[in-house]
């Protein structure tokens, strides 16, 4: 994924602290699971609120649930039952990084996702 040109880290870093919002779907990419790889033909795809994803590192590896919610400023996706409790008791979501986890069950209720799908299939 070059985003960028240079080779400096600093520069690296800040093309990406001032990624355009519509540009930082690229950030989002989770791998597939091997049965979906299997059927569409595709290893990586970007996270979607109604995805199942399983988590497959940190403090909650294993946990599998649907996405409630994506923040692309911060990069973090907010998996369902993957929440802390504040002092006050009241219940947030932990956020999580999209490469940490693995999408196991698509939302297919958009049709564009399929046609994405079937053009990342095609090597286009």
């Amino acid at each position: 994924m070059a985003l960028t040109r240079s080779k400096k880290p600093s520069k690296q870093r800040k093309a990406l602290f001032n990624l355009p919002l519509h540009l930082r779907h690229k950030l989002l990419t989770a791998k597939l699971s091997d049965e979906l790889v299997e059927k569409y033909g595709v290893k990586r795809l970007p996270v979607r609120k109604g995805d199942t994803v399983k988590i497959m590192r940190g403090d909650w590896k294993g946990h599998e649930g649907k996405v409630v919610d994506v923040d692309l400023k911060r990069v973090r996706i907010f998996v369902e039952g993957v929440q802390l409790k504040k002092s006050d008791g009241t219940l947030v979501y932990y956020p999580i990084h999209p490469s940490k986890v693995m999408i196991t069950k698509l939302d297919l209720s958009d049709k564009y996702r399929l046609k994405i799908i079937e053009r990342r299939k095609h090597g286009g």
